[in-house]
């Protein structure tokens, strides 16, 4: 396995880190102040913004930062099977 190949794409690290922020701004919002659900609330804007627009503010942290590619963009590369017509 390449070590291309080993790392997750853009849409899986998104996923992970929205997930990840939720579940502490609730516990935070439980157990400190109920003002952390601001913070719930912007995830949830930001993953609309990728839903809707194909980018958010992490999505392009993400992509220069950590050079990470969408999964569709490595779709895109591999090229696709080149398909042999029979001779008639």
């Amino acid at each position: 396995m390449t070590r291309a190949s080993s790392r997750w794409p853009l849409e899986r690290v998104l996923f992970a880190l929205a997930g990840t922020i939720t579940l502490l701004s609730a516990a935070l919002a439980a157990s400190v102040s109920k003002w952390f659900l601001l913070l719930t609330a912007f995830v949830g804007v930001n993953q609309w913004m990728f839903a809707t627009a194909g980018a958010c503010p992490a999505a392009i942290v993400l992509r220069r930062a950590c050079r990470l590619r969408s999964a569709l963009d490595e779709q895109r590369a591999v090229p696709a099977p080149v398909q042999e017509v029979a001779a008639r």
